[in-house]
């Protein structure tokens, strides 16, 4: 009970907008991949993911819940964005029971194909082309404190380019995870991103740093139907804050539908009801040979307004 109380004020602070004296500082920010959802099952949720953070996304989205994942996972996902642009996540967590402890590795990269070099005189290419991609290693770590109170960090090596031209850095997620016992109600934090400037060629530029907070409940839970909800809001230094709320409904444990949405993103219309809606689907089915013991498929779809739509797909698989 004390933990909760401890935390109370904080959620206060990230939850009223009026007391957290944020401004809108939209593209003070680089490494803007460090941003993109890795999940297909959290992008389906609207991303009100923090609190539900019970698979190998653990690595992304709360290192804090890492001790809960019991088995060998992993998973892999693919996104198709506009403009010939790709983005790949891929996440592997290893309990260690016998150090009490959990790790994890993961990589992100975020690539396009080869552009036309252009200029004044040349508008449309000059018959020259250039690449630009983004890459991120990380190395988690997670241990319980109790049997419901936990807490872990990534440390991530980052790589931006442009042809030759290179911006190298790091930046760490903390996160914490607690288990009230009730209905699966859970209580998490996470500050994201944070870390030293970064340099290309002569500009330094900030890291995308975000404190947030995300709870979730079964509000069903029977023998073949369970439904979770789960809120979360952020504080991000670049920006306003955010807000996502979203809905899983499993059955037999094996299907799963999924919607939510997201409040407060630029490239979304808020007085439009469907703008920021999130939608998505999944299938678990356990597996009898070999070593593996489950494979999960999940897929989300996106409205990302100005920007179009978005669809994810995500492999996942138990050991």
């Amino acid at each position: 009970m004390k933990k909760i109380l401890l935390l109370i004020p904080l959620a206060a602070l990230l939850l009223y907008p009026s007391l957290s004296f944020g401004q809108a500082k939209v593209g003070t920010a680089g490494a803007q991949f460090l941003e993109i959802g890795v999940s297909a099952r959290a992008i389906g949720m609207g991303e009100a993911f923090l609190g539900v953070s019970d698979d190998a996304s653990v690595l992304y989205y709360n290192p804090g819940a890492l001790s809960t994942i019991t088995q060998i996972e992993g998973i892999v996902t693919h996104v198709d964005y506009p403009a010939d642009i790709n983005y790949e996540f891929v996440g592997v967590v290893i309990p260690a029971p016998s150090l009490a402890s959990t790790f994890g590795v993961s990589l992100y990269w975020l690539g396009m194909d080869e552009m036309n070099v252009t200029n004044y005189q040349n508008p449309h290419g000059n018959g020259q082309t250039f690449r630009a991609g983004d890459m991120a290693l990380g190395l988690s770590y997670g241990a319980g404190l109790t049997d419901r109170f936990s807490l872990g960090i990534t440390v991530k090596y980052l790589n931006q380019r442009i042809e030759r031209a290179r911006a190298i850095g790091w930046a760490s997620d903390i996160g914490l995870y607690y288990d009230t016992g009730y209905r699966n109600f859970k209580i998490c934090m996470v500050l994201a991103n944070f870390g030293p400037d970064m340099k290309f060629i002569t500009e330094p530029y900030p890291l995308p740093i975000d404190f947030r907070f995300g709870t979730s409940i079964d509000v069903i839970s029977s023998e073949n139907s369970r439904m979770i909800f789960a809120a979360q809001g952020s504080h991000p230094n670049d920006n306003l804050e955010k807000y996502n709320f979203g809905i899983e409904y499993w059955y037999n444990d094996m299907f799963a539908l999924r919607t939510g949405k997201k409040f407060n993103y630029d490239y979304y219309d808020d007085s439009e009801f469907a703008g920021g809606m999130t939608f998505g689907a999944g299938l678990r089915l356990p597996v009898g040979f070999s070593s593996v013991s489950t494979v999960s498929i999940d897929y989300a779809y996106q409205d990302m307004g100005w920007l179009d739509t978005v669809n994810r797909f995500t492999f996942g698989v138990k050991f």
